[in-house]
């Protein structure tokens, strides 16, 4: 694979995952967040079976994997999702993003705390430069001055995407990205199943009636989360985790401008502010000094 078909690769997510953003926040107008949470997840499942099933190379997971991997698909797909629709709705596309952007530092607090990682004054550096940006964009992001309760959905959802993350950490040292992704989000589908039943039982389910609408879900579960997580991972493979952590400092500025142009939102200076920080958190966290051999990493970023 060239070069430019990896860069051409990745600046096509970046320009994905900005986009689902908005795409989402749009679709709210027509479904209800537990509903659309959950039939995204089934599409997007059933896309990802259907590759499995093609490329026949699953394999059975072990008992602890197996446990790892429900535990993945609590945090990273049902907390996460849930938390993100239901916050998505009471906040803004921009906002999502940028908060969002937030999880590799988040990751890299929690493998300190959890994991006993080392962390290093460049890396806390990096992390209390990225929660000032967090704290000026849910203090003054918002429609009005002070915490929102969808940020702080939005937050939690980002919270779960990070822990997740812990988990497929332990995963992927016996499993391959690919197969960690299909178990965990068909996971995370089926204790999804609940939810949708309570929200429709309480009468606050519904769906929306246009056909476009429903095209438009289908495209984001498949092309704009499944395709373009198979086009992450080569990304990594080929150009290296460093380099492809630099494409994730776009999709929160690509909501931002297309939220204002498709849904009316403003472009905040607090959210400019914000974003600028918690980008700058993310660089100076993920900034490695030159050595002769620098060890070679990977983690993955799931776009929402």
């Amino acid at each position: 694979m060239s070069d430019r078909t990896v860069y051409f690769k990745l600046w096509g997510v970046s320009l994905l995952w900005g986009g689902n953003y908005v795409a989402s926040a749009y679709m709210l107008r027509d479904f209800s967040p537990i509903f659309l949470s959950f039939a995204r997840l089934v599409v997007m499942s059933l896309f990802l079976i259907s590759v499995a099933l093609i490329n026949k190379s699953m394999r059975k997971p072990t008992a602890r994997e197996w446990g790892l991997l429900l535990m993945a698909g609590i945090t990273g797909t049902l907390i996460n999702q849930l938390f993100y629709f239901t916050g998505l709705r009471e906040s803004t596309a921009g906002n999502a993003a940028l908060i969002v952007a937030l999880s590799p530092i988040a990751t890299t607090l929690l493998s300190r705390i959890f994991l006993k990682e080392a962390i290093t004054g460049q890396k806390l550096t990096g992390a209390i430069v990225a929660l000032i940006g967090v704290v000026c964009i849910v203090l003054y992001g918002g429609k009005e001055l002070g915490i929102s309760h969808g940020d702080v959905f939005l937050l939690i959802a980002m919270l779960g995407m990070s822990v997740s993350l812990l988990f497929i950490r332990k995963l992927t040292s016996a499993m391959s990205s690919y197969e960690v992704t299909i178990y965990a989000t068909v996971i995370g589908t089926i204790l999804m199943s609940p939810a949708v039943a309570v929200e429709a039982m309480n009468g606050d389910l519904h769906a929306s009636h246009r056909v476009l609408t429903w095209v438009l879900l289908v495209c984001v579960a498949v092309i704009g989360q499944g395709l373009a997580g198979f086009w992450w991972n080569s990304g990594i493979a080929v150009a290296g985790a460093s380099m492809s952590a630099m494409f994730m400092n776009i999709p929160p500025f690509i909501a931002i401008i297309v939220s204002h142009f498709v849904l009316g939102d403003p472009i905040l200076l607090a959210q400019l502010g914000g974003g600028v920080l918690i980008l700058a958190g993310v660089a100076i966290t993920n900034m490695r000094r030159r050595l002769p051999r620098e060890p070679k990493t990977d983690f993955g970023v799931k776009g929402a």
